[in-house]
């Protein structure tokens, strides 16, 4: 029997179970309902969230757990299951509307300008960075941009945690620095 407040199951059953995207998310969790970073990869193949791309590779995927992951513990919940498919819903819409020719992969001047509309301003050097990073014969597929998305976003979350006067310079001690990039 469910108790109520805080201690009881949620009304209707299982936490999230009213939610269509509980079903792709506890086909794959374990009992402690939770996900792995395999698990996600078999989850988001299974749901089609790829769509006519190749499907997610693991490091995109471990990528994705880490860029969620707060306690640390190297899986995702449901809630963070929730926020990770908005975000790539987000990221999909971007990319279909940059992969103008349709062939599935983006080219670095279409990058930069996603990039742009995602509301980062990088300098021609990040940039360069970026491309030399995550695209193969100048062009990027949609996995690398995920990949390429997801670290965007958990470096920025993470140096805005650190630049309290919000002035673009933030103060990292080394073992924090370590930990935040090897993080992501």
């Amino acid at each position: 029997m469910a108790y109520p407040g805080p201690y009881g199951a949620a009304p209707g059953g299982a936490p999230g179970a009213q939610d269509p995207l509980y079903g792709y998310f506890s086909g794959v969790a374990g009992q402690d309902g939770q996900i792995s970073a395999d698990e996600l990869q078999r989850c988001l193949t299974q749901s089609g969230i790829s769509g006519s791309y190749q499907p997610f590779n693991l490091d995109t995927c471990r990528l994705m757990i880490n860029m969620l992951d707060r306690d640390m513990s190297c899986t995702m919940g449901f809630n963070e299951f929730k926020e990770l498919w908005q975000a790539l819903n987000g990221w999909k819409n971007t990319f279909a509307s940059f992969d103008r020719d349709r062939s599935g992969t983006v080219e670095g001047h279409e990058l930069q300008q996603a990039i742009r509309t995602m509301g980062y301003n990088l300098s021609p050097q990040a940039m360069n960075c970026i491309m030399k990073r995550y695209s193969t014969h100048g062009r990027i597929t949609f996995d690398e941009f995920v990949a390429c998305c997801v670290r965007l976003r958990a470096l920025t979350d993470q140096f805005r945690r650190r630049d309290t006067a919000q002035s673009g310079n933030a103060t990292f001690q080394y073992d924090d620095f370590i930990q935040v990039t090897m993080s992501v």
